[in-house]
Order: structure tokens, then C-alpha cells, then sequence
């Protein structure tokens, strides 16, 4: 039999309102898909143990995570990931329960990952260690003709984290035709200017 961690309970209790679903349905797809897993909390985040470290979920201030300690092993482990390449976990970051993949993918990772246990198989060390390089974040010149034309949007975005401007970025690079990109830029002015993040609908307010 599974073993549940009242600790998991408190985590996902005071974890922000966004994450919560998240966190509720994962754990409940990784303890359908392996019964006889139990909880833990390492590195202050839920950790799924099954004959060893098999995943573990994590929420943030904007986001939820969730991935696979031997997920390089993986087969098909980047499927559902989201755009954001450098998130932690292999899904990417997680803003809501509908960026979640289908139960049956996840039943189906759990299940490789569970055997992967079962035989004992090791991360080689090189893989697991292997640093990712970083790749400069380039603003796309829309963004930065659009942000020129506005001081006050241009300073706070100037004075944005790494991951904020990113998000923006990704945001308005990935419309598919010009009208929902000069859409997007217009909207992602508006919010950089109250100095909103572009995931700002999920923050916590205060």
C-alpha cells in the first residue's frame, strides 16, 4: 500500500491558489498509476518514492512544476512540455490544471519511471550533471520599437528578472498571424506600463 505525507497536505494547502489543483491532481495521478508509492519532503518540495526517487512536484510564486528524477532516461519526456525550455521538471512551467498532459501520458510516464527503479537503472553521472548552456534572450524588434515609443514600459521591462521579460518575449514570438501578435504587443505594453508580469492573473494578490 501507497503511503500519503501530511506534510504534502500542508504544501499544497499553502501553496497559492493556482497551484493547488495542480499539485492535487498530480499526486492523485502518480498514486493511481503506482499504488505502493510513498511521500516525501526533500529539498522542501513533495517527492514521490518508489524503490528510490521516482518525481516530485514544486510550486512557485507564478507557476508549478512537476518532473521525473531519471526523466533524461525517458522516452517521449519533452511530448507535453511547455514552450519555457529552461522551467524545472519536463513539462515546463505549469500555470493551470489545463497545462497538464492527459492522465494517460502520465500514467504511462509514471509507469516507465516506476520500472526504471525496478531495475536499478542509474543516471550516468555525465548526464546528470551536464550543465545546459544559457541562450541570451533576444527581444524581438517589435517589442523593442513598441517599448521605445513608451518610457514608462521600457524602464519597467528594462527592470524586469530574466524570467519576466522572457515570458513576454515568448508571448508575442509565438502568435501565428501578425494580427494576434500586434494584439498581444499592444496588451503586453499596457500591463509592462502598471508594471504587471505576463502571467499576472495567477499571482497571488496581496
Amino acid at each position: 500500500m501507497g503511503k500519503k505525507d501530511p506534510r504534502v497536505d500542508q504544501y499544497i494547502k499553502k501553496a497559492n491558489d493556482f497551484a493547488k489543483p495542480i499539485l492535487t491532481h498530480i499526486r492523485k495521478v502518480v498514486h493511481s498509476a503506482c499504488p505502493e508509492v510513498e511521500e516525501d519532503l526533500k529539498w522542501g518540495s513533495p517527492t514521490f518514492m518508489y524503490k528510490g526517487i521516482m518525481c516530485g512536484m514544486a510550486a512557485f510564486k507564478e507557476h508549478a512544476v512537476f518532473g521525473f528524477w531519471k526523466a533524461s532516461l525517458m522516452k517521449n519526456k519533452d511530448k507535453f512540455r511547455q514552450s519555457n525550455k529552461d522551467a524545472m521538471g519536463h513539462l515546463g512551467r505549469l500555470y493551470d490544471i489545463k497545462n497538464l498532459p492527459p492522465d494517460s501520458y502520465l500514467v504511462k510516464q509514471v509507469k516507465e519511471a516506476m520500472k526504471l527503479n525496478e531495475e536499478n537503472i542509474k543516471v550516468p553521472k555525465e548526464v546528470r550533471f551536464k550543465a545546459k548552456p544559457k541562450t541570451p534572450l533576444v527581444v524581438p524588434a517589435v517589442l523593442k520599437t513598441a517599448l521605445s515609443k513608451n518610457k514608462k514600459a521600457k524602464a519597467v521591462f528594462d527592470a524586469f528578472s530574466p524570467s519576466h521579460k522572457k515570458e513576454y518575449v515568448e508571448w508575442i514570438t509565438e502568435a501565428k498571424t501578425d494580427a494576434t501578435r500586434d494584439k498581444r504587443l499592444e496588451q503586453a505594453i499596457e500591463w509592462i506600463e502598471e508594471g504587471k508580469a505576463r502571467n499576472w492573473k495567477y499571482m497571488r494578490k496581496k
